[in-house]
């Protein structure tokens, strides 16, 4: 990016890779995957394959069978042969609030993928140059607005689209938390004009999912995401990824989550059930309806 401060100087391909540009484009066996997982000798893959063939088993079957393996490595490995992002052990004790990587399974997960489909059936459209970002917003803090985030990123990476998320909370920012990346520099520092390269991150063994972070927290988060240089951002954004989230902060810090609703031009609120109060989502709502901001939905988050 230029000393300018003009965002649609800066060259974001650098970070942005295809999937077939950083995997192997051979899809190994089953068997290779468990083996290397397990650390398995040739005897023992032997061993699951007669056992296989004399019981008409599939291969992870009958590893399970022989106690060579788990249920959790023939998951692991079925996820690598199908390019499917899932969470290994280490990802599920560093990032355990990303249940759509490291419990793609679970019920959880299954509610997010479902309100995937219909996010992506009310936000379709066949006119490109039309495609919006999405702000997740909330009434309060506490909500489950960023948790919410992050995990419909996955969600959406998931299905092979390049999904950037982009953490404009400037006044709480956890999402380089949550992915487990470098906070040194972000938006803040895009939008003021003191940018640099690799201020977009690939999440680690997620293929197609990107971060932005918020980067340095700044004294005046409204002011930057007013300005014109945001606009600009989002709008180079929107051209290079398929998916773009961004992040917001609660409404109850002011109205930072509803500009960058506007700036967006869709959002989609997040409420916590038997906690939120509906006077503050009515006006939450009410606020983004008269900034003309396309309302993709309401969620109530029980987790």
């Amino acid at each position: 990016m230029s000393d300018t401060g003009d965002p649609t100087q800066h060259d974001f391909s650098d970070s942005i890779h295809s999937p077939m540009d950083v995997a192997e484009t051979k899809v190994r066996a089953i068997g290779e995957l468990i083996r290397d997982a397990r650390n398995l000798s040739a005897e023992d893959v032997e061993r699951i394959s007669k056992y296989q063939r004399e019981h008409k088993m599939r291969f992870g079957e009958a590893a399970i069978a022989l106690g060579l393996a788990n249920a959790e490595d023939v998951l692991y490995a079925l996820s690598q042969q199908f390019q499917y992002a899932y969470g290994d052990e280490h990802r599920r004790k560093a990032n355990p609030e990303l249940v759509a990587l490291v419990q793609p399974f679970g019920h959880q997960a299954e509610a997010f993928r479902a309100i995937r489909s219909q996010i992506l059936l009310r936000m379709h459209t066949e006119d490109e140059t039309m495609r919006r970002a999405l702000a997740v917003v909330s009434p309060d803090s506490g909500d489950g607005k960023t948790y919410f985030c992050a995990n419909l990123a996955v969600a959406l990476a998931q299905l092979g689209g390049k999904v950037l998320v982009v953490d404009a909370d400037m006044r709480g920012a956890r999402m380089h938390q949550i992915f487990g990346v470098d906070n040194s520099k972000g938006l803040s520092n895009l939008l003021a004009g003191r940018g640099g390269k690799n201020v977009v991150k690939a999440v680690p063994d997620v293929p197609n999912l990107w971060v932005m972070p918020v980067g340095v927290q700044p004294p005046n988060p409204l002011e930057l995401v007013e300005g014109p240089a945001f606009g600009l951002l989002l709008r180079e954004l929107t051209s290079k990824f398929d998916h773009v989230l961004i992040d917001s902060p609660a409404s109850v810090f002011g109205t930072d989550g509803v500009v960058v609703a506007a700036r967006c031009g869709a959002a989609l609120v997040v409420a916590r059930r038997n906690t939120s109060k509906i006077s503050k989502l009515q006006d939450l709502v009410a606020s983004l309806q008269s900034a003309n901001t396309r309302l993709a939905g309401v969620v109530m988050n029980e987790y």
